[in-house]
């Protein structure tokens, strides 16, 4: 059975950008990389973005990776 739950990684993205009160567009324009990449880690159809990926979306959201992955 598939688990209908967000990833983590998905769950804390949404989580920091709702806290800052931006949208996901602003948020792909902070992190520098594209609005369809940010669509795509919030809805779960890619569980597992790169390292550097996420790296600039915890810059984008002023966090650290570690809040982003635990």
């Amino acid at each position: 059975m598939v688990s209908k739950e967000l990833p983590t990684i998905a769950r804390n993205i949404k989580k920091h950008r709702e806290k800052l009160g931006i949208s996901q567009d602003k948020l792909s324009k902070l992190a520098d990389i594209g609005y369809n990449v940010i669509i795509k880690i919030e809805s779960g159809a890619t569980p597992n973005p790169t390292i550097e990926t996420m790296t600039k979306i915890a810059k984008g959201l002023d966090v650290s990776l570690d809040e982003l992955v635990k």
